[in-house]
């Protein structure tokens, strides 16, 4: 009897135990983030990203190795992100090396350790927010283009990604050392809202052709001829592999309006390598992005999910 009774006991608490399982099963798990917090969002990230890339070339330059060929950078609150052109599968410390070398991440938390911090990262200047793929932020550098990078899509969205890529490069700590010329319309207040702060690091010129020759007169260098390896971009559509080498000279945003684009052959010589020319509207170019009117963002070969583009973070 006893037996019996033992036995119905355990049976009961097995039962009790297997349905207390089934209903921890059925309780819902915690979602992933599907919202960029206020840290990812804000000024801060910025300053993440700087540091980052100044940790970087600090780490680079004391163990005598070249800079890697990065293309993008993503950050969450966890991590830093550097997504590579070319697959290198050593990294510095304290990176650590993922997707079989395509991809170099680091916490936030290491930067904030003791370690070589470098100058700020010329080759990077011109890494920019393009907007956000769910929890993550998304920069992208626009000099690792092979040639123009053109934005399309409705006339307010393309004006608001264009106005904040802009802003940042002139504002945030990233592009601290960055120049930035405004062509044509776009000179004569066809973009910034006159909001932005004053600096001396942006510039105005009629024409691409007279902005390119005043940034070549400005760095004491002339225009390159065609075909030179100065004008040879290391990036074809994330097909490049060695890194740009910018002989310390601050690299130079242009920003033209497509329809003053000139479409001449060698109109563009004057593109130095390290520097980048973004196309408001469609434009025969490499890399190029469309907006939607839902804020969405198309990185073309890229292949960037962007679920809210730059213009639209504000």
């Amino acid at each position: 009897m006893i037996w019996y009774v033992l036995a119905v006991v355990l049976g009961l608490a097995l039962i009790g135990a297997v349905a207390a399982l089934i209903v921890t099963e059925r309780k819902p798990r915690p979602p992933k983030p599907v919202a960029a917090s206020a840290a990812v969002v804000g000024r801060e990230a910025l300053d993440v990203v700087n540091a980052g890339l100044r940790r970087l070339t600090g780490e680079c330059l004391r163990s005598g190795r070249s800079l890697p060929d990065l293309y993008a950078v993503v950050y969450s609150e966890e991590r830093l992100a550097l997504l590579l052109a070319g697959a290198e599968e050593t990294a510095p410390a304290p990176w650590t090396v993922e997707a079989d070398g395509e991809r170099w991440t680091i916490s936030p938390d290491d930067l904030h350790r003791p370690g070589p911090e470098g100058e700020p990262a010329l080759p990077y200047a011109l890494t920019v927010t393009v907007g956000l793929d769910g929890p993550d932020r998304v920069l992208v550098d626009l000099s690792r283009a092979a040639g123009p990078v053109s934005v399309t899509g409705p006339d307010k969205e393309v004006r608001s990604l264009v106005r904040a890529v802009v802003t940042e490069a002139l504002a945030g700590p990233v592009g601290a050392l960055a120049e930035v010329t405004l062509v044509g319309s776009l000179a004569d207040g066809g973009l910034l809202s006159g909001n932005e702060p004053r600096t001396s690091r942006l510039h105005g010129a009629a024409t691409l052709e007279e902005a390119f020759a005043t940034a070549s007169a400005a760095s004491g260098t002339g225009a390159p001829e065609p075909g030179s390896p100065d004008v040879t971009q290391i990036f074809r559509l994330i097909e490049g592999s060695s890194r740009i080498a910018v002989q310390g000279e601050a690299p130079h945003l242009f920003v033209v309006d497509a329809s003053q684009l000139p479409r001449r052959e060698g109109a563009l010589a004057g593109l130095r390598r390290g520097d980048a020319l973004l196309v408001v509207g469609e434009a025969p170019t490499g890399w190029r992005w469309r907006a939607d009117a839902g804020g969405s963002l198309d990185t073309g070969p890229l292949g960037l999910e962007i679920t809210r583009h730059a213009g639209r973070l504000s």
